[in-house]
């Protein structure tokens, strides 16, 4: 299969969820500047410090590699930081500031937002982390909903941090331009919205994604 790439966009992109190393494969060749896996067993798109390496083993090292926790245990980060492939860890959790700067690697904070001012708050609490992830408050549910946000909300995030905002929560190659325009993020973040079922990508979904990217 011969992938089209657009031209890359200056705004940071991650997929998450990868479960697959021709997924990671793919994301790369359209310009995805991360790749997440995560690594909570509740997840439908839980992977295994143990497949980490094989799922990475032909990403390049211009593409940052990600591992995703959900409130983990101490042991469970430094297990999957021996796999020796993680660039970034991401916290999805109640994680506080001390124990996501533990590790002494860059990390990224993903903040619910339900009010922009209250997370603009919370987000200053993480002065050691590399970025800010925003996503889609829903009740007892850490993340990937695949819900939208109001992104007015998380302009007012953008506009308040000295630090990079990555937005997520409900994109797809259909609305991401619209809401880069409105917050006006560093970065995105896409999972469920590239998917043909969880954890499983569609290249023709990835590609619209970026393409929505690039318009912008």
């Amino acid at each position: 299969m011969t992938i089209v790439v657009s031209p890359l966009s200056q705004v940071w992109t991650k997929i998450c969820g990868i479960t697959r190393p021709e997924d990671a494969q793919i994301a790369e060749e359209f310009g995805a500047c991360a790749l997440g896996v995560v690594c909570c067993e509740h997840s439908p798109r839980h992977v295994s410090a143990e497949r980490i390496g094989t799922i990475f083993a032909n990403v390049s090292s211009r593409t940052k590699r990600v591992a995703l926790f959900v409130n983990p245990s101490t042991e469970l980060v430094n297990r999957v930081l021996e796999t020796g492939v993680i660039d970034y860890l991401q916290f999805h959790g109640e994680e506080e500031e001390d124990f996501c700067a533990l590790f002494r690697i860059p990390y990224i904070k993903a903040l619910r937002v339900k009010d922009g001012a209250a997370a603009l708050e919370s987000a200053r609490a993480y002065r050691s982390a590399d970025r800010i992830l925003l996503d889609t408050y829903v009740a007892n549910v850490p993340g990937g909903t695949g819900k939208t946000m109001d992104w007015t909300q998380a302009a007012r995030v953008v506009d308040g941090l000295d630090k990079p905002v990555v937005l997520a929560g409900g994109l797809d190659g259909r609305n991401v331009g619209e809401a880069i325009r409105i917050a006006s993020p560093a970065g995105v973040d896409v999972s469920s919205g590239v998917e043909e079922s969880p954890g499983i990508k569609s290249v023709s979904k990835i590609k619209y994604f970026f393409n929505g990217v690039n318009r912008v």
